[in-house]
Parts: structure tokens; C-alpha cells; sequence
């Protein structure tokens, strides 16, 4: 039965469960809230002020009942905002340029091409080698290929751009794609993201020793384009079992045939600042004993500092040993100075400066702080050998000049004899031989006919004869599909600052400070132009070829730009 409305039924008082545990009990009234329990928001309009009224079409803001209050949504368009003044979209109205990289290209330009990309833009990865379609690629084995390929290309002293060319090169080939390799100058590190959702993966190795064989480096160039070739299955396993031939493989020339080189390449620089026959023999016997120290000395362990310093004073002694004699048909600074041209690294101070210039500086850095040591340790053997003979009253004559310009057929053939010496010391391939002690020579005529022909200044003649050297050596790397350093390296040997660098030391000696100091920043100066100038031709010679980019004539990208240019 239905209770009425008004019964008795509604009179009855309700149960606990209809009154909320939170409510106020019947007959009492709440306080009023206090200011502080509840703060006014600081972005709330003070009491007495009006906000104006929106203008009419300025976003979609709308309304309260009271209209005092508006509130404009943070997406809505500026009420200044034109879209015929708008500013320029990240990406331009009609898309990013497509990049079709040529195939008749070296890898080492479409490689070096693509690492001057954005991320963005580089286009997708055509694998050349085949792999299983529905497992891909496998990564780890791949990753570990890669850093194994550029420890030896680094450890042979190529330069940190064309590493990463390199392995980068040998990771797309394979199907790898959102790869970023990183180099420095004892570590190699490679980060692959398989996808936007899937964690990176990243793998590093560690160069512990570094060694000059470009017969070597060359082994593994032919290697990366075989690699990269879509003609040659080179599957995982062939790579594996080349790379350990490569690294198994003995050097092409013997320790003896080492020494005679370095003997060689003395005598022929002694010969090139002024020496004679005697001056020629002295000179290689002195470099060939030092050489045989830095060899023992580095078959004990002790540090490559103090086997350039004890490998710098045989020569040095042999010509204050000459001065003692009074002997005059023979010239000690020219002893001296063929024995330092064996000893200035050159080579590495190329690449480090050819680091700088491509952007890797913190490779360059190392790279140059190794030269710097390499130079403290050879000052410290020569002048350690000056001043014995100076105490033992040795008059060496630091105004003293060499005649080099009357004998220029003597010095073109003292120069290709230089740098065909530099090339056996650098273990370089038979076939290469020909071709960089030509390039050497050239770079000597050049020298001559501009510093003392035409009676210009030493070191823009330097920088001049170095950047055909960088050209040409370019040029053969290009036809030989190679790299570029065994047609190179060589061939600066005879534009090094030897003669500087001795009379630098000598006054430096004799503390003739000023003289001293002047004559090595010049010998500081024409290292670096040798080397800016060697990159300056690599670069000229990319310049004016082909360049495999984007279509439509796209210009070549900078190394590193750092203002936007």
C-alpha cells in the first residue's frame, strides 16, 4: 500500500544514513570563511576596476553572464596578426628538396655529402648487401664491422670526417638506417635508433695504438668499396674474414729497408739546403743510428716522447762533431737539418689541422697536442746536443745560410728522392710509389720557381706548392677510388720546415732569444700553411667536380656551419 502525501509516513524522521557525515547538524549556521582560507589569485582584478570589452573578431573569447569577464582561448590567432606578414614556415610551401645521390660518385663524396645533411633530409638507405627481409639486418654484428673498419682507418691516420664517412658508408650499405657515428681521436661510437618507439642502440671501441701503414689503410678503402658496390656480394662473413687478412697482414718493407729509408731521406734533405756527397752520407749515418735507437728504445716500452727526443740527437752530434774537426768543405747545419726532416711530424700535423678545418676540433686539438709533444721532444734532443757542443767550444754560426738556388736540377732530384724515402717509411703501396714521388717533385719545382725565382715570401710559396700537392693528390684518390694520404704525405716532405726549425733551436741555445724565437715562428708558419694548403687543394678539387646532392643544382654544403652560412 501507497503512503498519501502528508500522511504520517512523512512525518517520520529519516534514518543515520540520509544525513552526510559532513553535514551541519540541524539549528546551527556556519562560519563565515576567513580571507586567508581562501587568497584572492594574483592574476584576479583588483575590486573597483572594469576589464575593457574584447574588440570585436579578436579570438574566441566569450562571455560571462555579468560580462566583466572575458577569457581568450590559447590558441586563437593575434589580434595583430596578417597572414600576408607572417613570417617564413620551418618547412618552405614546396617541401624539402628530394636528394638522389649519383652512383658513378665515389663513396667517399656521397658519403661525405650526406653527413653534411640534416637528419631531415638525408634520403632513405638502399641496401646494397642483401639480408634476411623479414629479420633485417643484424645489428650488433653490423655495428661491430663498423667500428672494427674505422679503428683501422683511424689508427692509420686518416682524418675524423673521412672516418665517418667511412662507417657510415658501411652501415647504410648493410640497411642500417638512423645511424650517427661519432669520432675523436682515440674513440669511435655509433648510436642506431631502429625506430621512433625502439630504444637506441649504441656500441663504442676504444684505439689504443696507431701505426703508419698505408698499404693497409688502402686494403680497407678497396674493402669499403666493395662494400658499398651493388656489383660485389660482400656478405658479413667475407667482411669479417678480409678485415682479419687486413690486420694479420705484414708490413710490404723490413725494418732494414725502414732505416735505409730514414738514412735516405736525411741525406737527401741535407742535400736540398746545400750539402754535398759527404754531407750526404754523414747525414744518413746519423739519421740511420737514431732511428736504431728510437727502435730499441720503443722495443723496451719507453714512450714515443723520448724515442723522438733520442732519435733527434745522433744528427745533431755528428754535426757539432763535424764543427770540432774544422773540417770546411762540409756544412754541420746541413747535417743537422737533413736529421730533423726525418723526424717532423708532418703527417699528423695535416690531419690535425685538416680536423680543424672541417670541424672536428675536438680531434684536432688531440691531433695537434700530439705534433706539439712530437716538436718539445725533438727541440729537447737537438738542443740537448747543441749546448754539449757549445761547452766544448763548437762554433756553429746560426747567421750562417745555405746555397740552395744554383744547383736546380741537384734539388729536383734531391726532392723526389726525399719524398720516394718518405713513402717506404710510410709502408706505402709499390703502385702509389711513382705517382707521390712525382707529385713531390712538382711541389719542389713550384717552391723554387715562386720562393726563389720569383723571390716571394717562403711561406706563401709554401702555401702555393702544398695546395697542388692537396690537388693532385685529390685527383689520383679519385681515379684510384683510395684515399688521398699516401698520394699526399709524401709529397709535402720536402716543403717542411727543417732549416728554420734548426736555426730557431741554435739561437735558442746560444740564448739568442729573439733570433731564436723568430726563425721557429716561421717554422711554425710554414708548417701551417702546408697544411691549410694541402686541405685548400682537397677542397678546390671537389669544387669544380660533380657533386652528388640534391636535384636542381643544389650548392655544396659546408663541413660545420656554425653562423648559418
Amino acid at each position: 500500500m501507497v503512503a498519501e502525501p502528508g500522511g504520517p509516513d512523512d512525518e517520520k524522521p529519516q534514518s543515520d544514513e540520509a544525513h552526510s557525515a559532513f553535514s551541519w547538524p540541524a539549528g546551527t549556521e556556519p562560519a563565515a570563511p576567513s580571507e586567508e582560507d581562501h587568497p584572492t589569485s594574483e592574476f584576479a582584478l583588483p575590486e573597483g576596476v572594469t576589464p575593457e570589452p574584447p574588440a570585436p573578431g579578436s579570438g574566441s573569447g566569450t562571455g560571462s553572464a555579468s560580462g566583466s569577464e572575458t577569457t581568450g582561448s590559447a590558441f586563437a590567432t593575434p589580434s595583430t596578426y596578417s597572414f600576408r606578414d607572417s613570417p617564413p614556415a620551418f618547412t618552405p610551401a614546396y617541401g624539402v628538396p628530394m636528394v638522389r645521390l649519383t652512383k658513378e660518385a665515389p663513396w667517399q663524396d656521397r658519403m661525405r655529402t650526406m653527413l653534411r645533411m640534416p637528419v631531415a633530409e638525408r634520403p632513405a638507405p638502399e641496401p646494397v648487401q642483401r639480408h634476411d627481409e623479414e629479420a633485417g639486418p643484424p645489428v650488433p654484428r653490423v655495428l661491430d664491422l663498423t667500428l672494427r673498419i674505422g679503428e683501422l682507418l683511424l689508427a692509420g691516420g686518416e682524418g675524423a670526417e673521412d672516418v665517418e664517412a667511412a662507417m657510415f658508408a658501411v652501415m647504410r650499405s648493410y640497411g642500417l638506417d638512423r645511424c650517427e657515428p661519432t669520432v675523436t681521436f682515440t674513440l669511435l661510437s655509433i648510436s642506431h635508433q631502429p625506430s621512433l618507439v625502439d630504444d637506441p642502440v649504441t656500441a663504442s671501441r676504444t684505439v689504443r695504438r696507431r701505426g703508419t701503414d698505408y698499404t693497409r689503410l688502402a686494403a680497407v678503402f678497396r674493402l669499403i668499396d666493395d662494400i658499398t658496390t651493388a656489383d660485389d656480394e660482400v656478405s658479413l662473413e667475407e667482411a669479417y674474414r678480409r678485415l682479419a687478412e687486413i690486420r694479420r697482414n705484414r708490413h710490404p718493407y723490413p725494418g732494414w729497408v725502414l732505416t735505409l729509408a730514414a738514412g735516405g731521406l736525411a741525406g737527401a734533405a741535407s742535400v736540398l739546403v746545400g750539402g754535398g756527397p759527404l754531407v750526404f752520407v754523414i747525414a744518413a749515418l746519423g739519421a740511420m743510428l737514431g732511428d736504431r735507437l728510437a727502435w730499441l728504445c720503443a722495443g723496451r716500452g719507453l714512450p714515443e716522447f723520448y724515442q723522438f727526443a733520442i732519435a733527434a740527437m745522433p744528427p745533431a752530434a755528428m754535426g757539432v762533431a763535424l764543427t770540432l774537426t774544422h773540417w770546411s768543405d762540409v756544412r754541420p747545419s746541413a747535417v743537422i737539418t737533413g736529421g730533423l726532416f726525418a723526424l717532423l711530424p708532418g703527417r699528423a700535423l695535416v690531419a690535425g689541422v685538416q680536423d680543424g678545418l672541417t670541424g672536428y676540433y675536438i680531434t684536432a686539438s688531440a691531433r695537434l697536442l700530439e705534433v706539439m709533444y712530437f716538436f718539445i721532444a725533438i727541440v729537447t734532443g737537438v738542443l740537448l746536443a747543441l749546448y754539449g757542443g757549445l761547452q766544448l767550444g763548437a762554433e756553429l754560426d746560426p747567421e750562417a745560410r745555405f746555397i740552395t738556388h744554383d744547383r736546380p736540377v741537384i734539388q729536383i732530384l734531391a726532392s723526389m728522392l726525399l719524398t720516394l724515402a718518405f713513402a717506404i717509411l710510410l709502408q706505402q703501396e709499390r703502385a702509389t710509389v711513382l705517382a707521390v714521388t712525382l707529385n713531390g717533385g712538382v711541389a719542389w719545382i713550384i717552391y723554387g720557381a715562386m720562393a726563389r725565382t720569383g723571390n716571394l715570401s717562403a711561406v706563401a710559396a709554401t702555401a702555393a706548392a702544398a695546395g697542388l700537392v692537396g690537388l693532385f693528390g685529390q685527383l689520383f684518390s679519385r681515379y684510384r677510388y683510395t684515399s688521398s694520404l699516401p698520394y699526399i704525405t709524401a709529397a709535402i716532405g720536402p716543403l717542411l720546415p727543417g732549416s728554420a726549425t734548426y736555426f730557431g733551436l741554435l739561437g735558442v741555445a746560444q740564448n739568442e732569444l729573439d733570433r731564436g724565437l723568430a726563425s721557429l715562428s716561421t717554422a711554425v708558419a710554414t708548417a701551417l700553411a702546408i697544411a691549410i694548403g694541402v686541405n685548400l687543394g682537397s677542397e678546390i678539387s671537389r669544387l669544380f667536380m660533380r657533386v652528388p646532392g640534391a636535384v636542381g643544382g643544389a650548392n655544396r654544403r659546408a663541413a660545420k656551419r656554425t653562423r648559418g652560412f
